[in-house]
């Protein structure tokens, strides 16, 4: 005769709570309670409705989290303006190991003369961008 193993259990999947929220309070709204409830909700900035609901329930602080589109456009041409500098900075170590590789010693300090021009440019723009990102700054 052959024995059955038993399944393991407990192995694997989520860790169990301790405290399981197994109680439910339901509560119905008119349109207008609808309406004025899903805009404060929207206003919180919360990602799940029940946890809005329960922080009102219990009294924590309503935080209103407004966006500003010229901010949220700001932020986008920022974060593009940054991935374009690393890109820079990996072309420009690509740039100076071919130069030293392919060129004449003095060939290739002339042309890494002409590249540190153009780098303190570029290094000219990016302290723009860091006042600009200052200013912007104080202004909120």
């Amino acid at each position: 005769m052959e024995k059955k193993k038993e399944p393991r259990r407990g192995k694997g999947g989520r860790p169990a709570k301790n405290d399981t929220a197994s109680n439910c309070v339901m509560v119905r709204f008119t349109d207008t309670e609808n309406a004025r409830f899903t805009t404060m909700f929207e206003q919180s900035g919360v990602a799940a409705k029940a946890v809005f609901i329960k922080a009102r329930v219990f009294g924590d602080t309503f935080r209103v989290v407004k966006t500003d589109r010229g901010t949220l456009e700001y932020v986008a041409k920022l974060t593009q303006m940054h991935a374009q500098f690393r890109a820079i900075g990996v072309n420009y170590n690509q740039v100076v190991k071919e130069l030293h590789t392919h060129f004449s010693e003095k060939k290739a300090l002339a042309l890494l003369y002409k590249l540190e021009k153009i780098t303190g440019e570029l290094a000219a723009i990016g302290k723009e961008i860091l006042a600009l990102s200052e200013e912007f700054n104080k202004r909120w």
